[in-house]
């Protein structure tokens, strides 16, 4: 298995971000870590060796990026509004230097699939709802959707609504919903077991994801797995390995 790692430079981010690609062919596949991760942490929790085969078999490349969610969501000391303007410049990096590298080591081609665990799994529905044109499929395992949940405090404003599915998908309409709903595939995966309803609220904000989402028609799966299926690795390796194969 090819496997490269490069370092993105990222204003307003303090520090270059770093990618890491693994394999030769196939439809890119950008994973987003867990909360304030770094983008080794995706193959040190064994989610590269659970989807090896695809990767092997040219099926997928594997882009694996930093998280800088402790300059934003996971800095509980600024109010929530700063936090989600801090978001916006990861957003930024994302589009502006991640997604050209991917264009560049990729041409010609689909649009990227995203997914994440547990914080990663919000951003991997979040870009994938933004831009559907570019991520075409975004698959959350264990993601909580709404920031203003986050040990929020402080005057909500316009930055922490356009970085909150739950609210701008809410009012999505005309042109724009449909241009979303004929882009977007969006699967959200979510356990029953330690940690998915407390701390987490994963559960719940699964459950209210897909609502939002079957409100709009926009294409969507819930995929809820048992009381014995935890917020952990063990279960999101076992996760992707199930759901990835059919996008690529």
């Amino acid at each position: 298995m090819e496997r490269e790692q490069v370092e993105i430079p990222g204003e307003g981010l303090h520090r270059p971000g770093t990618v890491i690609r693994y394999g030769h062919y196939g439809r890119p596949v950008l994973a987003f870590p867990s909360e304030a991760g770094r983008a080794w942490d995706y193959e040190n929790n064994g989610m590269v060796d659970a989807i090896r085969w695809l990767i092997d078999d040219g099926r997928i490349k594997l882009y694996a990026v930093d998280s800088f969610d402790q300059l934003s969501w996971s800095h509980n000391e600024l109010p929530t509004e700063e936090r989600a303007r801090r978001h916006g410049a990861y957003e930024a990096w994302i589009h502006n230097h991640v997604v050209p590298t991917i264009d560049h080591d990729s041409p010609g081609h689909r649009s990227i699939i995203t997914t994440g665990c547990s914080m990663g799994g919000y951003h991997a529905v979040n870009f994938a709802l933004k831009r559907p044109d570019i991520f075409g499929v975004g698959i959350s395992l264990s993601g909580n959707f709404d920031p203003s949940s986050w040990h929020s405090w402080g005057e909500l404003g316009e930055a922490t609504y356009f970085a909150n599915p739950t609210a701008y998908v809410a009012n999505m309409h005309g042109e724009h919903l449909q241009w979303v709903r004929d882009h977007a595939n969006i699967v959200l995966v979510v356990g029953q077991g330690a940690f998915e309803v407390s701390p987490t609220r994963s559960l719940p904000g699964a459950h209210l994801m897909a609502q939002v989402l079957a409100e709009k028609s926009i294409p969507h799966e819930l995929d809820v797995w048992g009381f014995d299926s935890a917020h952990d690795w063990p279960w999101w390796r076992k996760q992707i390995a199930h759901h990835l194969p059919r996008f690529c």
